[in-house]
């Protein structure tokens, strides 16, 4: 089993920034490639970025490309999303995931912390 907790969420306006954090635990960390997902209300479970196992691959969603940056320390079992020029579509619940293999159907999911971005 693989422990996500995330932190970092909060309210920002329009155009600011915040870095989400997400601390795992429970198993080898750097086995396991990490992301992030998000949902709005009222909107599916949407992909946002990945990172590899060695942090060489990082796939993001278009609409955040050249916004957020998704990095990772082995070292301190912990993933992070720096989230700038936020925008009011960005307001949603981001939820930290892993998984040996796949970044578009991890295994485990934290609970999820809310980002709002306010126009």
């Amino acid at each position: 089993q693989v422990q996500l907790v995330e932190s970092g969420g909060g309210l920002v306006q329009a155009g600011g920034s915040l870095r989400l954090s997400c601390a795992a635990s429970g198993r080898t960390f750097s086995n396991y490639v990490m992301g992030w997902f998000r949902q709005a209300p009222g909107k599916e479970r949407e992909f946002v970025a990945a990172i590899s196992r060695s942090g060489q691959s990082t796939p993001y969603v278009n609409s955040v490309k050249g916004r957020f940056t998704i990095s990772r320390d082995n070292a301190k079992n912990t993933v992070y999303l720096q989230m700038n020029s936020l925008k009011p579509e960005d307001t949603a619940v981001y939820y930290c995931t892993a998984d040996q293999n796949s970044w578009y159907k991890p295994e485990y999911w934290g609970l999820g912390t809310q980002v709002t971005v306010s126009s």
